[in-house]
């Protein structure tokens, strides 16, 4: 049987998830005088439960939730992304 002679795809390094999301659909809002980035994750790409800051709620797989990191930090966008923190969509939008 011949070979197949594609090639396989490695996983992302910590670098490439970083410019990944950095390169996703965001926006920036403003709360409380600070800049931050909402970045929306659709309910397919969901793969992990989180722990809602809103609520203490979880976020459970397959839901679909917000991404919300600071725009505006003093130590850089490798140290605000990487405080990033996963919301219910509600919950944000009552922040």
């Amino acid at each position: 049987m011949p070979r197949s002679h594609r090639r396989r795809q490695e996983r992302p390094d910590a670098d490439d998830s970083f410019d990944r999301l950095l390169s996703g659909w965001k926006r920036s809002e403003t709360r409380q005088g600070r800049e931050w980035t909402v970045q929306p994750v659709s309910a397919q790409q969901a793969q992990k439960e989180y722990i809602c800051p809103g609520c203490r709620g979880m976020v459970v797989v397959g839901t679909a939730h917000q991404v919300v990191w600071r725009a505006d930090g003093v130590l850089g966008d490798a140290a605000d992304l990487a405080a990033r923190r996963h919301w219910h969509t509600h919950c944000w939008r009552m922040a």
